[in-house]
């Protein structure tokens, strides 16, 4: 996809069909929390990476018992989480911070890696079955 805007809500939309159509059932809470992951990692190489990566990736894959994203582009640079803002002073530059909370909200993991071309990939993974509360 374009490193653009509106490539945001159309992989949005475009994985939520997809999903809808896997014959394994997957849970609404899931598909939720994955689809605000989604939004803010394609959001993230829109806002942060288009200048060197005007296409970007985008894997899902359910097996296993997970569901993963992953959303790689061109860009060099690998992000970290803000720490929280006590008094929030700034409201841009959450999206990692968010992804990591609700991936581990669900009890799935996420990372950053390199690509072979220089790149990265940024990935979150989803048990399919939610954690037990405790």
């Amino acid at each position: 996809m374009p490193s653009t805007d509106a490539s945001v809500p159309r992989i949005r939309h475009a994985v939520r069909d997809l999903l809808r159509r896997q014959p394994a059932p997957v849970g609404e809470e899931t598909v939720e929390g994955l689809l605000l992951i989604l939004s803010e990692l394609v959001t993230n190489a829109v806002r942060h990476a288009a200048l060197l990566s005007p296409q970007i990736g985008v894997e899902v894959s359910l097996g296993g018992g997970w569901l993963r994203v992953a959303v790689e582009d061109c860009h060099p640079y690998r992000p970290k989480a803000l720490d929280a803002d006590p008094l929030a002073e700034h409201t841009g530059g959450r999206g990692l911070l968010l992804v990591k909370a609700v991936t581990g909200e669900a009890g799935g993991m996420c990372d950053i890696e390199q690509t072979s071309s220089g790149g990265k990939v940024i990935w979150a993974a989803l048990p399919l079955t939610p954690p037990a509360a405790g």
